[in-house]
């Protein structure tokens, strides 16, 4: 049911029934605006994507609360998540009134200060919530849709990858001898910070030359460090080099490991992202290698599997990657090229013939 009807003072009183049979009425100045809003209000109705306007008075800080608290998250992306949210400058308005405009200004902010990747990052969280909002009938559309955002640059292009020697450098010159043996499984093992922060004693296997990826450490500070699992798909066994098994056993050996779990690194406290990322800082200034963070040795040990002739699963696997195609997308260009494929492969199909031998007759 649905009607317009002149009221005493003038004005235009719209009214239509919901679903429920609630009842919803606005009042405008002309006739043709109440009409518009009746029209459309009913139209959705029958389109079946009609939205309760109570809805939409929400806030988006508190959909985001709302929706971000039912998720399934890790704490890493949880944090990540409350931390998009806490940027937008649109948090105080109605779900209902934000516009794409809105959106689009808090963006351009984002791109003034923050890298590419990290404003990219916010904003999916962001438009993950809108979208969401559009799913739970909170709003019609999501104002964040199509906004464009700045372009990051190809992986190729920001990746650095240091050298074997400034690595075999890093490693030997290593002012914290407690801190060799992190240097050395995040190099020639792959780990995570966080995973090469969690290794116990136990996670090595000396005989077997294996080192097996069982949890990791978050958090930035020392108040804020946790034990976790590994991420999604990123438990693993990797068979590494006698070389760094041998500079294990000598850290045992020498350093000791310490706790009731034997925790190999840290020396009574575990290590966080602040604290190893300072004695990183320590070993790599003396050493001229101030553009290499802990991160770039897991992309030196990736280089070094491609390079060898390792294959996209293999790499996967080593890396504790969930997909290959996340492998793909982010070394995708370490792996020679598909002309240098063919050329070498039809190289192959070179081989000298065999010497023609003629015998005389007597």
């Amino acid at each position: 049911m649905a009607s317009i009807q002149k009221r005493e003072n003038g004005r235009w009183r719209a009214r239509y029934r919901d679903e429920s049979g609630r009842e919803h009425a606005r009042h405008f100045d002309r006739k043709l605006d109440a009409q518009r809003w009746l029209d459309d209000e009913t139209a959705g109705l029958v389109r079946g994507d009609w939205i309760d306007p109570r809805h939409g008075k929400i806030t988006f800080a508190d959909w985001f609360a709302d929706w971000s608290g039912r998720q399934v998250w890790a704490d890493g992306t949880f944090e990540a998540a409350q931390q998009a949210a806490a940027s937008v400058t649109f948090g105080a308005l109605p779900m209902r009134k934000i516009l794409r405009s809105h959106v689009e200004a808090w963006v351009k902010q984002m791109s003034s200060t923050l890298a590419p990747t990290t404003t990219k990052m916010r904003y999916n969280y962001v438009h993950m919530a809108f979208r969401a909002a559009v799913r739970d009938k909170v709003i019609r559309e999501a104002p964040s849709e199509g906004v464009a955002l700045p372009k990051v640059a190809k992986v190729e292009v920001t990746m650095m990858i240091p050298t074997a020697e400034q690595v075999a450098r890093a490693r030997d010159t290593c002012p914290d001898p407690a801190f060799v043996g992190f240097v050395a499984v995040c190099a020639y093992a792959g780990l995570r910070l966080g995973e090469a922060a969690g290794l116990q004693v136990g996670d090595v296997d000396f005989l077997r030359r294996e080192i097996r990826v069982r949890r990791q450490v978050q958090g930035q500070t020392r108040a804020t460090t946790k034990v976790v699992p590994p991420k999604a798909g990123s438990a693993r066994t990797i068979p590494v080099a006698d070389e760094l098994i041998e500079l294990l056993s000598r850290h045992v050996g020498e350093v000791g490991v310490w706790g009731e779990e034997g925790w190999l690194f840290g020396v009574g406290v575990l290590l966080n992202r602040n604290s190893a990322g300072h004695l990183w800082r320590q070993t790599r200034e003396p050493l001229g290698m101030e553009a290499f963070t802990l991160h770039d040795l897991r992309h030196f040990y990736a280089s070094g599997l491609i390079a060898a002739g390792c294959d996209v699963v293999t790499v996967q696997h080593a890396l504790g990657h969930s997909s290959p195609t996340i492998t793909l997308d982010t070394y995708s260009h370490l792996w020679p090229k598909a002309e240098e494929r063919t050329r070498a492969a039809a190289a192959s199909l070179w081989v000298p013939a065999d010497s023609v031998r003629t015998t005389g007759t007597d």
